[in-house]
This record gives structure tokens, C-alpha cells and sequence, in this order.
């Protein structure tokens, strides 16, 4: 069965601690217990430099005779529950290994949210030039962190910090802020670029359910401190999502059903393009500011529909523009999968072992146990800790993307082939109507919430629709692993000015498959059939005007042949031997992705005759060969198909 999850839904459960589906009702009383007889809490306002007080709980063993060290996790989803008496359940979530191993759990609302005081700045810019008073989330974070060190008389001196999803995001800007008792930070999931590919835009392209379902409840204005958060919009009238925002129309639209009270709405639509004001919240932008003394660790899902760019990417930038000690962990999960879930699957594709455990206990708690408490080592926490799919492993290597890695290209073939061979002919295209009016839908299925598994979910409903081009090649004779971005390279001719460009990366399980119970793990997808299962490995969207530049949009010229390249989040898979590769090609994704117009307007303000059907023409012929390029970790062996 799958979990329909709405990305409000997704974030509240990760800045809530849920719990892993399998926790036995006994550990989770006996540790209730043993919590609320070794801890006490406290909820403080701590002042900033600007007099703003923020709401802060802090969880502290009652042993004092040794010094403890503090692990702080900033967000804007509430630290509920408030009150001193009332704790947070920290039994129903692996942090409870923090406690027994003596950490200060603190817990803050962000400025401007829930119990805090000031004004809510999503993605709030970093400032480095910082005058004397002035904020951002950096400060912040270091005028909490000097109060902690300095007021809490069992703490040892050292401080680290986390977050998942949007907390992520400010434990990245926590890295940031140069305190001395900041010694190691891990953003999970983090937000990083809300335009180029994490939660809200893809390459230009609105993620339109996502972004309308969490900002309609998340973006209200919060006057006042208060202990409850807004509630989102809920006059759906269907409980079929393909229907309300295909009838709901165009943009212009969604806007007069948010209304005009909710700020970072009504600035995104005056923002178009990958102007200065998206620019200055690319977190990426400010890494250099991390100290050499400050040890990061990034983590992200190998399936994460919000936040995939935004783990790969931030690990990179750091690598590139920093020196400190920075590591990466990308994992077989769903947004916050390793924090929430046994990983064991995702949707009917099975990785055969507890990854979210073996993680928290490998990694992330030696990784903070190390620099807060000098203990232990982490010399098997390697610079890349990679969890390939496909082959359900863990692998290590010493750069990201893979040293070793050789980029081949695999060219669209005519008749729907796929192969390392460039096309003959002089003249090859296949084409498809893209048609906004029936756009195609994201998943088979009919339901009210966005599915967290999608992103590895079976294809084979998009390959049967005339609007989906598929290429396939033949069987492969020996395993194949791919690790690193994966590039799509597309000569396309359109008979309009603008079209979307939906490219997805395909694992195809023969026709006999079925997994062994015993070696993949029982229970999950048993009813599917997996044979012929078609598994998405990666799929993004560029928008075509953007296919150039992301801040200075370009229209197509009508019938004339274009190159479309851009680059696919980064994969870690392994096409075993006897499955094929397949590429499939569209130009809609609802609505998952907003529908483009199809014409050289903005599409903020366009209206609903504005959308109009394009014919769409992707070559595969000698001189415009299209292409994906993967980058392969092994030899390429196909049988010819």
C-alpha cells in the first residue's frame, strides 16, 4: 500500500520525530520512562542581538556531575509540545540514543515563528557584511549557541547542529556563523535552491502541488507568538489532485485562491526568473564562510522528492568552495526516509536490509560522537558513503562524483532504441502533442495527496500514452553501475515558442522477475507485478526557455531544430544483468510540475486560453543525435535488441 503524503504532511512528521512503522510498543514505554526520570526541561526565551526573544526548549540530563554536550535543532515547524511538564517524544525516533548517551537536546523556534518573536524570512538571506546589530539566521544561531555554552553549567564546551528538510537550511547557515564551540553540523535533506531544484521550481519549472498544498497553510502571517500553526487550504471539492489543478487552471488562478496575505506567494510570482532576489537565497552561494574547524556531514535520499538536488548539491559546493571536513551519505530513501523509516523499501522496490538503522548507527552518532565528545573514531565514515540501488549496497569512495567514472553516452535510437551507437540516418525524429489540456499525469494512480513514491515507482502507464516517446535498449550481459550526474542532451524542434522537457532514467526488470523474500525482505510489493517492472531511477523537468541561462529566458524559433541539455540530479544505481535501460521523453507532468503555456508568455500571469498544444520532434539521426549520458563505473555490455 502507499503512503500519500502531502510535503506539509512530509515536513511536520520529519521536524516531529514520527517513527519508524517497526518500533516495538514496549522499548518505546520503557524508554518514555527512562527519559522522564534522567531528563528535565526547560523553555527559555533567549535574546538575540537585535533584542528579539526566541523560544527555546531545552532538554538536559539531570546528572550533573559530568559535562554534556549540546545538540541544536532550529525550525520552523514547531517544537512542540510547549510546556515544562510536556516532553517531546523522543522514545519514538533514534534521537533517543542522544539521551542515553547524556547530549543537551535543545530545540528552537526560528525567528518569526510559532513561540519566537520577529519577522519570518523564508530562506532568509545570508549576510556577510553584517553591521553591527544586524541578523540573519547565522546570528542567530550564534547568539543561541553563546548563550547555551555560557549559561548551561553541565555543558562541555562543544556544540552541533542538525536538521532535516527546512531545517536543513538552517543548519546549513548555522555552519556559517563562526561561533568557537560550533564543532560539527549535518544538513539533511537540506533546502538549498527553491529555483534550480529543490521543492518549489526544478530548473525553472513550478512544482505546483507541492508548492500550493504546504504554502497555502505554511505562509499565513503569524502576528503574534503562538503555540498553534495555520491551517492550509481545504476546499478542494474532489479527492482526485489531477482534477482540482487541472480544472483550477492557470497560475493566475492559484493565486486568487491563496489570497494576497501570503508574502513569499505573491513575491515569487514578481520573480520569474533566476533573478538577484532568488539568487541571494541559493544557500550554496555563502559556503566559503564555514570554518576549517567546523566538520560537516550531508545527507540526503537517493528518492527525495523535495530535497535530492539539494544534498548532492550543497555537499559539492562545500567540497568546492570550503576546507573543512566535509562528507556525504546518500541513502536508498524518501525525504527524511533514513530519520523516519526502517528503509527497508520504497513502494514496491525493496533495498533488503534496515538502511536507516545501519546509517544512525554507522554514521550519524559516531560522526557526532566524535567531535562533541572526542570518542571513538570515524576513519570507516568515508568522504562519499554512497547506497547504490539496484545492487543494495553501500560503497565508499574518496570523491564525489566517482574519480573513476567514465560518461557514456546513449543515443535515442529510431524505432525506439536504445544504444552507444550514434544513429546513421540523416533524417530521424519521432513526435509527440503535447497537449496542456490532458497533461500527463505523474503517477497511475487517483489520489488526493503527492506519493513519496513516485520517484521509484513503475513507468509502464507513461510508456503506453502517445504524448511519452520511450527508448529501450537491449538486455544487458553483465551488471552495470552508474554513478554521478546523469546528462540529458535533446535536439528537439517544437511548433511553438516554449515547451517543458520531462526526461526519466528507467530500469526495466525482465519479465520473469520476482524478488526472493529471504534476500530482498518479505511483505512489500508481494502482490505487484514486478515482472517487466518498469522503475524510475531519476526524472527531471527543464523548462525550455531556461535551457540556457536560468536568468534570462529565451524563446524557441517555431520548426527549428534546438539543443536542450541539462543535468539530472545525481544517481547511484546498478542495472543488473539481464534488465534493460530505457529513456523516456515528455513534455507534461501533472501536476506534479505546473503546465507550460507553450508560449513565450510569463507564466505567472498567464490566462487560461493562453495555453495552446505543441508538436513536439526529438532527433535521432547523424548529425542531431539525442542523447543521455550516464556516468558508468564499470563496462557497458548490451545484447543488441
Amino acid at each position: 500500500m502507499k503512503q500519500f503524503l502531502t510535503i506539509a504532511l512530509v515536513l511536520f512528521s520529519i521536524s516531529s520525530f514520527a517513527v519508524p512503522k517497526n518500533t516495538a510498543g514496549s522499548n518505546k514505554k520503557a524508554d518514555s520512562l527512562w527519559v522522564r526520570r534522567n531528563y528535565e526541561k526547560r523553555e527559555i526565551a533567549i535574546t538575540m542581538r537585535d533584542g528579539k526573544q526566541l523560544y527555546t526548549a531545552i532538554y538536559s540530563p539531570k546528572d550533573n556531575k559530568s559535562k554534556h554536550p549540546i545538540l541544536l535543532f532550529r525550525t520552523p515547524y514547531s517544537i512542540a509540545p510547549y510546556g515544562r511538564d510536556s516532553f517531546k517524544a523522543f522514545w519514538d525516533f533514534f534521537w533517543v540514543d542522544y539521551l542515553k548517551e547524556g547530549y543537551i537536546m535543545v530545540l528552537q523556534d526560528v525567528r518569526g515563528r510559532y513561540m519566537s518573536e520577529g519577522d519570518f524570512v523564508d530562506v532568509r538571506p545570508f549576510n556577510p557584511e553584517k553591521g553591527e546589530g544586524d541578523i540573519d539566521e547565522s546570528t542567530d544561531t550564534y547568539d543561541t549557541i553563546d548563550w547555551l555554552v555560557n549559561n548551561l553549567k553541565n555543558s562541555n564546551g562543544k556544540v552541533g547542529v542538525l536538521g532535516i528538510s527546512y531545517p536543513g537550511f538552517y543548519a546549513t547557515q548555522a555552519a556559517l556563523c563562526g561561533h568557537p564551540a560550533l564543532k560539527a553540523v549535518s544538513p539533511q535533506a537540506p533546502v538549498t535552491d527553491w529555483f534550480a531544484g529543490d521543492d518549489f521550481h526544478h530548473n525553472g519549472a513550478f512544482m505546483l502541488m507541492d508548492g500550493f498544498n504546504f504554502y497555502s497553510g505554511f505562509g499565513k502571517p503569524r502576528p503574534a507568538p503562538t503555540k498553534h500553526g495555520a491551517k492550509g487550504f481545504d476546499n478542494y471539492g474532489t479527492k482526485d489532485n489531477y482534477k482540482f489543478f487541472l480544472e483550477t487552471g492557470s497560475l493566475r488562478n492559484f493565486r486568487k485562491l491563496m489570497g494576497d496575505s501570503i508574502k513569499f506567494w505573491s513575491d515569487m510570482y514578481e520573480h520569474p526568473n533566476y533573478d538577484d532576489w532568488w539568487q541571494a537565497r541559493n544557500a550554496r552561494k555563502y559556503v566559503s564562510h564555514i570554518p576549517d574547524s567546523v566538520a560537516t556531514l550531508v545527507v540526503g535520499g537517493l528518492f527525495d522528492a523535495e530535497d535530492c538536488f539539494g544534498a548532492w548539491n550543497l555537499y559539492k559546493a562545500i567540497e568546492k568552495n570550503a576546507h573543512n571536513n566535509n562528507r556525504l551519505v546518500m541513502g536508498p530513501w524518501q525525504h527524511g526516509g533514513w530519520a523516519r523509516t526502517t528503509g527497508e523499501h520504497l513502494g514496491n522496490v525493496r533495498f533488503g536490509s534496515k538502511t536507516s538503522e545501519w546509517y544512525q548507527k554507522h554514521i550519524e552518532e559516531p560522526f557526532f560522537r566524535f567531535y562533541l565528545q572526542d570518542k571513538g573514531d570515524i576513519t570507516d565514515i568515508k568522504e562519499a558513503n554512497i547506497y547504490f540501488s539496484g545492487g543494495n549496497e553501500w560503497r565508499t569512495f574518496d570523491k564525489w562524483p566517482p574519480e573513476e567514472r567514465k560518461n557514456k553516452a546513449f543515443y535515442l535510437q529510431p524505432g525506439g532504441g536504445l544504444s552507444l551507437v550514434i544513429p546513421e540516418k540523416e533524417s530521424s525524429s519521432s513526435k509527440y502533442i503535447s497537449d496542456p489540456a490532458h497533461p500527463v499525469p505523474y503517477t497511475e494512480d487517483v489520489h488526493f495527496n503527492r506519493t513519496a513514491e513516485y520517484m521509484d515507482d513503475d513507468q509502464r502507464f507513461a510508456s503506453r500514452r502517445p504524448d511519452v516517446l520511450t527508448f529501450t535498449s537491449g538486455p544487458l550481459t553483465d551488471d552495470l553501475m552508474i554513478g554521478g550526474p546523469v546528462t540529458a542532451d535533446l535536439f528537439v524542434s517544437i511548433s511553438t515558442t516554449d515547451a517543458d522537457f520531462v526526461v526519466k532514467l528507467i530500469d526495466v526488470f525482465p519479465d520473469d522477475f520476482s524478488y526472493d523474500d529471504k534476500k530482498d525482505g518479505a511483505g512489500w510489493g508481494k502482490d505487484y507485478p514486478m515482472g517487466g517492472y518498469q522503475m524510475l531511477v531519476r526524472g527531471d523537468v527543464m523548462r525550455g526557455r531556461y535551457r540556457n541561462s536560468l536568468s534570462e529566458p529565451e524563446p524557441f524559433k517555431p520548426e527549428q531544430v534546438t539543443e536542450v541539455k541539462f543535468n539530472l540530479p545525481d544517481v547511484a544505481h546498478v542495472f543488473k544483468k539481464g534488465h534493460k535501460i530505457m529513456v523516456q521523453v515528455q513534455s507534461t507532468w501533472f501536476p506534479l510540475v505546473d503546465r507550460n503555456p507553450q508560449q513565450n508568455v510569463n507564466i505567472y500571469r498567464a490566462y487560461d486560453d493562453d495555453f495552446v498544444k505543441s508538436t513536439i520532434k526529438v532527433f535521432h539521426e547523424a548529425t542531431n543525435a539525442s542523447k543521455i549520458i550516464l556516468p558508468t563505473l564499470n563496462p557497458v555490455n548490451i545484447m543488441s535488441k
